[in-house]
């Protein structure tokens, strides 16, 4: 068995007439390439997956060996039973290959077995010892690495007892030729085994890469979550300062003008709110188009108005005093340039405070004092309202002061007091805060 074994693994790798040294050496260098390609089958340049890929390699070799077959039939014969039994091995050797991906041990097992008892029993030396070279690929290249080594070895061993049992004048191949076919063997191992590492390579590569763009569309949506939250709060400030104010004056006027008092005096009264509401809209329109600016396409101009800070406090509290409530201001400390992120916190703590006491206090008088220290600026705006209700808890608008001035390692904190109401802010700053540039 061993012999004919042998000498049809290099008269069907090689081409050449078993037992010349030369044709084994061929086979190491040529057959392994062939029959991996053979095990990735293409159509029209586009390599199958899958069962198409095994039923196109199991009906290319199964034409192969058939083919090979029938043209040695015309130069050989055999009883009918030996020809029935040949073809059959044929037909399982062939036929197994359809399983080598999901069963690739025992395929690569049977496929050997298969050779072992065709050899010996047809006369037609077809080349089915394909089949088995294309398992053995395939058990390598689906990382059963172990396996594949003891059923190289297997075959080897038992090409080498049929040749050894051979006698001197028998052998039909030499030692070297021998050495060529373990190396031959070898060369399948290992090539199914750098398949299988390029393999996993590209999966794990394929892996990462489908990590790193689920953790940037992860990152992507974060930024876009602060950042609506982020425009959340402008509008907030913006629009609920601004209509605050609007409804408070008009709610004045109306209740003066509801005391029907002198027509001359409802006129000028009504005058005079009609004209807070229409500064305050109009600041309220200027800010809100700023706002928005944030949300301009790439190709769009930048707004031209300036963004607010705490160079605009005194139109603040201009427009706070239009609804009665008598606003004073204190600087502690000499002002210095601010980062324009951290003046606009300023200026938002500020504005969201005044906008709430003249909502929800009752106040007459308010109070806002800016403390410039070296390390951080305070904002602190009291009233002398009626201040929170017991079991009241903190409203949007404190919560969204609050996350300002966490933004910034700072901390603010809202509560009573004897006189009213105080909402207190700390906004650290870098060393290099003056220059009045914003810094990570």
């Amino acid at each position: 068995m061993g012999t004919r074994l042998h000498a049809r693994v290099v008269s069907v790798s090689g081409s050449l007439p078993a037992g010349t040294s030369r044709g084994a050496g061929r086979t190491a260098g040529t057959a392994a390439p062939i029959l991996q390609r053979m095990a990735h089958p293409t159509v029209a340049g586009h390599r199958l997956s899958g069962r198409a890929a095994d039923l196109a390699l199991t009906l290319l070799v199964s034409a192969f060996v058939i083919a090979w077959t029938l043209i040695v039939t015309r130069y050989e014969s055999e009883t009918t039973s030996r020809a029935l039994g040949g073809w059959l091995l044929i037909v399982v050797g062939c036929g197994a290959l359809y399983f080598r991906r999901r069963r690739p041990v025992a395929v690569a097992a049977l496929t050997l077995l298969a050779c072992a008892a065709y050899y010996p029993v047809s006369v037609y030396d077809g080349p089915l010892m394909v089949t088995f070279a294309i398992a053995l690929y395939t058990v390598a290249a689906e990382g059963r690495f172990v396996a594949a080594v003891i059923l190289a070895v297997v075959a080897l061993i038992a090409v080498a007892l049929g040749e050894f049992t051979q006698s001197s004048d028998t052998r039909q191949i030499d030692d070297t030729s021998l050495a060529m076919l373990s190396g031959w063997l070898i060369s399948l191992v290992a090539i199914g085994r750098a398949q299988r590492t390029r393999s996993e390579y590209l999966h794990e590569a394929e892996q990462r890469a489908l990590a790193a763009e689920r953790e940037q569309e992860a990152r992507a949506e974060q930024s876009a979550g602060e950042e609506r939250l982020r425009i959340a709060h402008e509008l907030h400030d913006v629009l609920g300062h601004s209509i605050s104010l609007v409804n408070v004056q008009s709610s004045a006027a109306l209740h003066r003008i509801g005391k029907k008092p002198d027509p001359a005096l409802a006129l000028a009264s009504a005058e005079e709110a009609l004209k807070a509401v229409k500064d305050t809209s109009k600041e309220a329109l200027r800010e809100l188009r700023a706002t928005l600016g944030m949300l301009r396409r790439a190709d769009e101009p930048a707004p031209t108005a300036p963004a607010a800070g705490l160079e605009r406090l005194a139109a603040l509290v201009e427009r706070t005093r239009s609804t009665g409530i008598d606003v004073s201001t204190e600087t502690v400390g000499s002002p210095y340039p601010l980062p324009p992120s951290l003046d606009l916190a300023a200026y938002r703590i500020v504005q969201e405070s005044l906008t709430n006491v003249a909502r929800h206090s009752g106040a007459g008088h308010a109070r806002v004092t800016l403390t410039y220290a070296d390390d951080a600026l305070r904002v602190r705006v009291d009233d002398n309202g009626r201040g929170q209700g017991t079991g009241r808890t903190d409203g949007s608008g404190v919560r969204g002061m609050a996350e300002r001035a966490k933004a910034f390692g700072g901390e603010l904190t809202a509560h009573n007091t004897p006189e009213g109401f105080r909402v207190s802010a700390r906004l650290p700053l870098n060393h290099d805060v003056r220059s009045g540039e914003d810094h990570p």
